[in-house]
């Protein structure tokens, strides 16, 4: 296979400099050039890519896990430096859509690049095959598309459209790469004009509008509709127009309707949407386009357009009687069958909600089942497609069959509307569903080819796992309403969450406990993974419960509930079988204790945790203070190691700043956004690995658990030897608190917060020094937790947290 060690990007721009960034994110060394700015002179001649460097690194959201990966790319312009393309071994076009300007430049790479060097574009639908033809035989061995999502290091598609003349053994190199290195699922798209997701995506949008214009609905309706109502992102049709550019799609219609001649070239870009591209009302680069921010105003305080006038109004919620039913359905299929009226009587004339859905999704099912074979022959790389690129919950043909194919082709069939011919082929062997289970193969998924008209496994590449697998083949060992304890093969166990974002309740800390100890369910295991299948690890603790607890004075229930989280916490860092953890997602308050007291993690890049319990007026009461507490001990320790330094270590400069710094991450609810970061700041260790592709997580963290098996794993002794930061360091601390006071920057209730984590983390108000226990540690944040548990103030932050989902500064 093709090593790929370094890489070089052909194009400065929004998405060339996102995807050196994200290059760089897999640790890979990379060139960034682009063109030389009129009139620079010897020092500025790589103004451009420089830019283009700079604004990746400004970006937001982030394009750099951490900011010193930038130090990875190189800037430069294609007169001086095209000659280090040559040391490249994949290079990736993604200058402007222009197919005469992409093959100027191509023309002059080709005389630089090395012989088998890998070359691909970026193009978001220009044809592949046209932008290299006349190019020497090798080039076009080499030669195929690679098309990136913006943002790549967030959006997980990538599209690799081969020619015919494409090395196989090339586009295996880059696959395998862009999988395990990038993080990327890899769709295999045909070279036809704007390729999967782009044509699906496009051909919904028209139509969004169309029906939005023919029913009169505002854009905050659409939104309402096409939102997680349907298993689309909260962002929904007009919003992630917003975000995207209008340009962009204007660009991508224009593309489409030019090279694309289908059942439904009819649809067309409405003329308020011309008249926007006219006015650059473009979007959230432009500051308006669907929605403009009110000025001061924050997120939720936009105005929307009126698309019939072209003037902005304040925002409105629309109201749906189905929407609002919608909220109580959990599973996707039974809310689908709702919303379209196929449980029952189809949706009356003047229900405009009902209407629009089943128009908007039928059409785009048909349309869908059409374009097989022709931008793919598959229905899995369409569902993927769909999925990956925008971030739906299923892919057209899964969501038909979450909505029941049969009953939406009855309905289809009623109103005399034309069935795709792959759905009558489908129907004539008497089989209701593009899919089906079958445990035998590695996905446990099987899925109705057109081509041979049977059902064949849906192939997932080696590595690519999940719990949901893993329970249909290997089974669930022991289950309760917020936990089950699976069996993954090999002597090793996965504790899965699958409460309501996976909040740690008593469920979850009982499950915990009892698979850990000596003669529970989890014996017949000589490992663990505590990991799920989730958007989120766990966004913490279960606020309602501990609020109902503290708002009925039940302090016992309060004290018991934080002692078995403890119980929990050191059971999974002392168990004798080593316990993997492999955090992803949010992995907040207890779900970053849980993490803090692995023996081992295993987390996905894309991690944001953090202590973030002082949103909630609360403190880190499952271990969490005790953890950091530890690992500022360590590091200091580390740092002092070869010093001449023989002072006690307790009133050391060392130790000074590394409790600062445990200090500011707990008491700011500082969180990491990704796990570069959390590896600084010491939410994981620099042994743990970091997985980039979410689907080889449970796989990585299995093969974690298996290797601390093989190497016999001995469990850590509990700490009583801990020298406490003691009174000065204290004192220090609550100089900084007084001082940050003073400034205005924290209220007279985050003082007392403040306070009381200083005094855990420094151990008390004791000499320096002092010898303390981890239980004594543990004690003293239970204390703490109880006491915050009976404040007001803190009574008041957990019901506004619950109520709006943000944080209250009291």
């Amino acid at each position: 296979m093709n090593r790929i060690h370094k890489v070089a990007v052909l194009g400065a721009g929004t998405m060339g400099a996102r995807i050196a960034a994200h290059f760089a994110n897999a640790g890979v060394p990379t060139y960034l050039l682009d063109v030389v700015a009129p009139g620079s002179d010897a020092a500025s001649r790589n103004k451009i890519a420089a830019a283009g460097l700079e604004a990746a690194k400004k970006s937001k959201p982030a394009a750099f896990f951490e900011s010193p990966l930038a130090r990875l790319v190189t800037v430069g312009n294609f007169e001086d430096d095209l000659r280090r393309l040559a040391e490249a071994d994949w290079i990736v076009e993604a200058v402007v859509e222009n197919i005469e300007i992409k093959r100027a430049l191509l023309r002059k790479v080709e005389t630089v690049r090395r012989a088998g060097t890998i070359i691909t574009t970026n193009t978001s639908g220009l044809p592949v095959a046209g932008i290299a033809e006349g190019f020497s035989e090798d080039f076009r061995r080499c030669w195929f598309g690679t098309h990136f999502f913006n943002p790549p290091r967030y959006m997980r598609l990538l599209e690799i459209i081969p020619t015919s003349e494409s090395d196989p053994k090339l586009i295996g190199a880059v696959t395998w790469f862009s999988d395990v290195r990038l993080g990327k699922g890899v769709v295999r798209a045909k070279d036809t004009p704007n390729f999967i997701a782009n044509r699906i995506g496009t051909f919904s949008v028209l139509n969004v509008m169309r029906l939005m214009q023919e029913l009169d609905l505002s854009i905050e309706e659409v939104d309402a509709l096409t939102g997680p109502a349907v298993g689309w992102p909260k962002s929904a049709t007009f919003r992630t127009i917003d975000l995207v550019g209008l340009d962009i799609l204007g660009h991508v219609v224009g593309n489409m309707t030019a090279n694309v001649h289908d059942e439904r070239s009819d649809l067309k870009l409405p003329d308020f949407f011309r008249e926007m591209l006219s006015r650059k009302w473009l979007g959230d680069k432009t500051k308006g386009g669907f929605y403009k921010r009110a000025k001061g105003a924050g997120e939720d305080e936009r105005f929307a357009l009126e698309w019939k006038t072209l003037e902005y109004r304040p925002r409105q919620k629309p109201k749906f009687a189905a929407l609002e039913m919608a909220k109580n359905i959990e599973e996707v299929g039974p809310r689908l069958r709702m919303l379209l009226g196929l449980e029952k009587a189809p949706p009356q004339r003047n229900d405009k909600a009902g209407a629009f859905l089943w128009s908007a999704l039928s059409d785009l099912l048909a349309y869908c089942a059409n374009r097989v074979p022709e931008i793919s022959d598959s229905i899995v790389e369409i569902d993927r497609a769909m999925r990956l690129g925008f971030n739906w919950e299923l892919g057209p043909f899964e969501l038909w069959d979450a909505a029941g194919v049969e009953p939406v082709v009855a309905r289809m069939k009623a109103e005399g509307r034309p069935l795709p011919v792959n759905v009558e082929k489908l129907f004539a062997i008497g089989k209701k569903s593009w899919y089906s289970d079958d445990a035998q193969t590695p996905s446990s998924r099987a899925f109705w080819d057109v081509t041979s008209g049977n059902y064949l496994p849906v192939r997932v590449p080696p590595g690519v796992w999940s719990v949901s697998v893993a329970k249909k083949s290997n089974g669930i060992v022991k289950k309760n309403s917020g936990a089950s304890l699976v069996d993954l093969g090999d002597g090793v166990g996965c504790i899965e969450f699958h409460s309501k974002m996976n909040s740690l309740g008593s469920d979850i800390v009982s499950l915990i406990s009892q698979s850990l100890k000596a003669g529970g369910p989890g014996d017949q295991f000589d490992a663990f993974v505590i990991t799920n299948d989730a958007t989120n690890f766990s966004v913490g603790a279960n606020l309602m419960l501990l609020l109902m607890s503290a708002q009925e004075e039940e302090w016992d229930d309060i004290d018991l509930a934080v002692r078995q989280f403890q119980g929990m916490t050191q059971a999974i860092k002392f168990s004798p079988k080593p316990v993997v953890v492999a955090p992803f997602g949010m992995t907040l308050g207890g779900g970053a204790e849980i993490t803090l007291h692995a023996p081992a993690r295993q987390p996905h890049a894309e991690l944001y945790i953090g202590l973030v319990e002082v949103g909630v007026g609360l403190l880190p009461g499952g271990g969490g203070c005790k953890e950091m507490l530890l690992r500022a001990i360590d590091t200091a320790q580390g740092l002092r190691q070869g010093t001449r330094f023989t002072g006690n270590f307790a009133d050391s400069i060392e130790l000074t700043e590394t409790i600062k710094n445990a200090f500011e991450t707990v008491a700011t609810a500082k969180v990491a956004t990704s796990a570069h970061e959390a590896r600084a700041a010491g939410f994981i260790s620099q042994s743990d690995g970091i997985t980039m592709n979410r689907d080889r997580l449970l796989a990585d963290a299995k093969a974690r658990a298996l290797d601390l098996v093989h190497a016999g794993y001995e469990a850590p002794l509990l700490r009583t030897n801990i020298p406490a930061p003691g009174e000065s360091i204290l004192a220090t601390l609550k100089m900084g608190i007084h001082l940050m006071r003073q400034g205005d920057y924290i209220t007279d209730y985050e003082v007392k917060l403040a306070h009381k984590i200083a005094e855990i983390l420094c151990g008390g108000n004791i000499t320096p020094g002092t010898p303390i226990s981890e239980q004594y540690v543990l004690d003293l944040e239970r204390e703490a937790f109880k006491s915050l548990c009976g404040e007001k103030k803190t009574l008041e932050r957990i019901q506004y947290t619950l109520k709006t989902g943000k944080t209250l500064r009291n």
